[in-house]
């Protein structure tokens, strides 16, 4: 086997000297792997959610194209990665074959069923074919192959919950982890897409954290995503809102904190446009953690110059240690959580 870079170099095509994420084309030849690579059979494509958004925008709903728009996208850059969005997602597949290097030094072992916690943007990949897409849950089932480098981060799919189950939370892992690392007892936590995948989680792991001294505010889109979140009742507040328009927003947050906005606020969204809202709804010495793919850093630095606001914003890392059973924990201690997570992802 010949031998490859710990970061997966020696796949870059073009531009040379780049890693492979920001790599315009990377070489998704299958046939052959280096010794530290181990090479996936692909099952699910779990697309972020922001990316998933614009392609069915662009597709208008049709499926065909979808597929059309998906599979174009891994011809030209031979790993799937949205040339709008800039982001791609995660993947559920079965070990089929691990390098020379990582004989030993790794706990996989050929026939493990895991998924990748590094994202599409960045692994070599090829479709042979799409059998399903499901855009309620921004799923693509495939026939196809994948490759993990030696640096990609993975978890194996536990035995006690469904594989879309366990996909679906495993995707959005770095929200709630981060959640759970920056919210304090008695914080006031504001999370905008509250009823999204990630929301639900990060309001759960954030009700925890803030205790009962502490307040933690869902806004939401639409009424169903309202009405299901208030069931769950992780919020002390749930509201439906426009999370574009800052102004209106904010009036509502200083209503419900008497003035004294978030400590920490978590955006979730898969929609452009609501750096604003984040940074208004925060106290000046507060935290915005920036989960969603769709931020804009510029609109959010100089949003916030504008402004006058002294916030730290932290761009939404998708790693942080232990995520994933930190992630697949919540579904294990929260009934309600698990139950609804099954109703609509698995």
């Amino acid at each position: 086997m010949k031998k490859g870079n710990k970061y997966g170099t020696h796949r870059v095509i073009e531009p040379k000297g780049v890693l492979p994420q920001p790599a315009q084309k990377l070489d998704n030849n299958m046939d052959e792997i280096y010794d530290n690579e181990i090479l996936i059979d692909v099952q699910t494509l779990n697309v972020d959610s922001a990316s998933f958004t614009q392609i069915e925008e662009q597709a208008g709903g049709d499926k065909a194209k979808i597929a059309e728009i998906m599979l174009g996208i891994v011809e030209k850059q031979g790993k799937h990665r949205n040339p709008v969005t800039g982001s791609g997602g995660m993947l559920l597949g079965t070990v089929e074959k691990i390098g020379d290097a990582l004989i030993g030094k790794t706990d996989l072992k050929v026939g493990d069923k895991i998924a990748t916690l590094v994202s599409l943007s960045l692994t070599p990949l090829r479709i042979d074919k799409i059998k399903d897409i499901r855009p309620d849950v921004d799923q693509v089932d495939i026939d196809g192959k994948a490759i993990l480098f030696e640096s990609g981060i993975y978890a194996k799919i536990p035995s006690d919950m469904p594989e879309n189950l366990a996909l679906s939370a495993l995707d959005v892992a770095g929200a709630p982890a981060q959640t759970a690392k920056l919210v304090k007892p008695g914080d006031t936590v504001i999370i905008i897409g509250a009823g999204g995948k990630s929301g639900m989680l990060c309001c759960y792991e954030a009700k925890k954290r803030a205790g009962v001294t502490g307040k933690v505010i869902g806004i939401t889109h639409s009424q169903r995503s309202t009405d299901r979140l208030v069931k769950l009742n992780f919020c002390d507040h749930v509201f439906a809102a426009d999370a574009t328009q800052p102004i209106a927003v904010m009036e509502k947050i200083e209503e419900l904190t008497n003035g004294k906005m978030a400590d920490v606020t978590i955006n979730n969204v898969n929609i452009n446009d609501t750096e604003m809202t984040s940074i208004l709804c925060t106290k000046n010495d507060g935290v915005v953690y920036f989960f969603s793919m769709a931020t804009s850093f510029t609109k959010a630095a100089l949003g916030a110059e504008g402004v006058g606001s002294d916030v730290t914003m932290i761009v939404g890392n998708g790693y942080t240690k232990g995520h994933a059973e930190i992630t697949l924990q919540l579904l294990r201690e929260s009934k309600e959580l698990r139950d609804i997570f099954t109703e609509l992802y698995a």
